[in-house]
C-alpha cells in the first residue's frame, strides 16, 4: 500500500512538471528573452515621393545615404548606451532638421507667401502623452519644441505665435525666418507657382519629399515616435498637414507600435492613418507590417500617396509606401542595419 501511495505521489509530481513546462508558451519565452536581452532599435524616414535613381545625381544620392546613416547611428548610440527612446528620437530628428536635404527645419519648403512654416509632433508610448507645434516660423528645431510641449505644458498642440512664445519661455533657440532659406526650396516654390495657372491643385510628387520622422524602442521597452516637416510647397491659408496631428501623422502605444508618416497629409488626416495602424494591430491582431500596408493601400484607393515607418512592441521594424521611393533606414540589435532610398 505504501508503495502505491509513493508511486501516486511520484506521478503527481511528474504531471505538475509537465503542466508547468506546457505553460512556457512562445509568448512567455519571448518575454523572458526580452528581459534578459532587451531589443533596442530606431527607424527613420526622410520623406516619400518620386524618388528614383534617375531623379538624383550620384553626389546627391550619396549625401542622402550618409545623412540617414549618421542619423540612425546617432539615435542607436543613445539607445545602446542605455538612453531613452525619447532622447534618441529627439536628437535624431534634430540632426535631420539641421540638414538642408530634408523638408524640415533648415530645408523646409516655402508657403505661398514665400515664408517657411514648420510643424512637428512627439508621442510617448508608455504614458500616451504627446506634444505638437504647428505653423511656427522662428523655432530652429520644432521637434525640440514639440517634446517640450509634451513635457512642460498642459496642452497638446500649440500654434503660431503662441507656440513661439512658449518656446521662448522655455529658452529654446529662436531664429530669423531667413535661417530656413535654401535656394533649392525657393526654386521649387517658383516652379510650382509657374504651373499654378494651369493646374487646379498642385500636389507635385517631387515637391513633397523631405518630411522626417523617427520611431525608437529602448531597453525598457518604451516606444516613442516623432515627426517634423515644412509642409507642402506653396501651401496657403495657414494650411496644416498630418505631421503635427497625433493619430494622423504620429502615434505611439507600447501595447502595439510607434508610427511616423509622410505623404499628402490631407489623406492621412482623413483616415487617422497612424492610429489606424495601432488599432488594426490591437483589435484585429494584424502584424505591424500588414497593418501599415493596409492603411497605405487604403490611402492609395482614395487618391493619396505617401508612406510609413514603424516599430512594434517586440522591436520589429516595418515600412511601406506607395510612391517610387522613400528615404529610410533602421538600426536594431535584432535586425541589424539598413538604409534605402528606392523601391519597397
Amino acid at each position: 500500500m505504501t508503495s502505491i501511495i509513493r508511486l501516486q505521489n511520484l506521478l503527481a509530481i511528474v504531471i505538475l512538471i509537465v503542466l508547468n513546462a506546457c505553460k512556457q508558451t512562445p509568448e512567455s519565452i519571448h518575454e523572458k528573452e526580452s528581459i534578459d536581452n532587451p531589443v533596442v532599435a530606431i527607424v527613420i524616414h526622410g520623406g516619400a515621393g518620386s524618388i528614383t535613381q534617375s531623379s538624383l545625381s550620384v553626389e546627391r544620392e550619396l549625401a542622402y545615404k550618409q545623412k540617414l546613416e549618421e542619423a540612425i547611428n546617432l539615435g542607436y548610440s543613445i539607445l545602446e548606451d542605455g538612453g531613452s527612446a525619447g532622447d534618441a528620437v529627439e536628437q535624431t530628428i534634430k540632426l535631420l532638421e539641421d540638414s538642408p536635404l530634408f523638408n524640415a527645419g533648415k530645408g523646409a519648403v516655402f508657403n505661398s507667401n514665400g515664408e517657411n512654416e514648420l510643424d512637428a509632433s512627439f508621442m510617448d508610448g508608455k504614458t500616451m502623452n504627446s506634444g505638437a507645434v504647428t505653423g511656427v516660423k522662428h523655432i530652429k528645431n520644432p521637434i525640440v519644441a514639440a517634446r517640450r510641449v509634451m513635457d512642460s505644458c498642459k496642452h497638446v498642440m500649440l500654434s503660431g505665435v503662441g507656440a513661439e512664445q512658449f518656446a521662448e519661455e522655455q529658452q529654446l533657440e529662436i531664429v530669423d525666418n531667413k535661417y530656413f532659406f535654401t535656394q533649392d526650396r525657393y526654386e521649387g516654390l517658383i516652379n510650382v507657382k509657374s504651373r499654378e495657372e494651369s493646374e487646379k491643385e498642385i500636389y507635385q510628387k517631387d515637391e513633397k519629399r523631405g518630411t522626417v520622422g523617427a520611431v525608437a524602442i529602448d531597453k525598457d521597452g518604451n516606444i516613442v515616435a516623432g515627426t517634423s516637416t515644412g509642409g507642402l510647397t506653396n501651401k496657403k491659408y495657414g494650411r496644416i498637414g498630418d505631421s503635427p496631428i497625433i493619430g494622423a501623422g504620429t502615434y505611439a502605444n507600447n501595447k502595439t507600435c510607434g508610427v511616423s508618416c509622410t505623404g499628402v497629409g490631407e489623406y492621412f488626416i482623413r483616415t487617422l492613418a497612424a492610429h489606424d495602424v495601432s488599432a488594426l494591430m490591437e483589435y484585429k491582431g494584424l502584424s505591424l507590417e500588414d497593418a501599415i500596408k493596409t492603411v497605405i493601400d487604403k490611402i492609395g484607393t482614395m487618391g493619396g500617396d505617401g508612406g510609413m515607418i514603424g516599430l512594434d512592441s517586440h522591436g520589429n521594424v516595418a515600412w511601406y509606401f506607395n510612391t517610387s521611393g522613400m528615404f529610410r533606414g533602421y538600426k536594431s540589435s535584432k535586425q541589424g542595419t539598413e538604409v534605402q532610398l528606392y523601391g519597397n
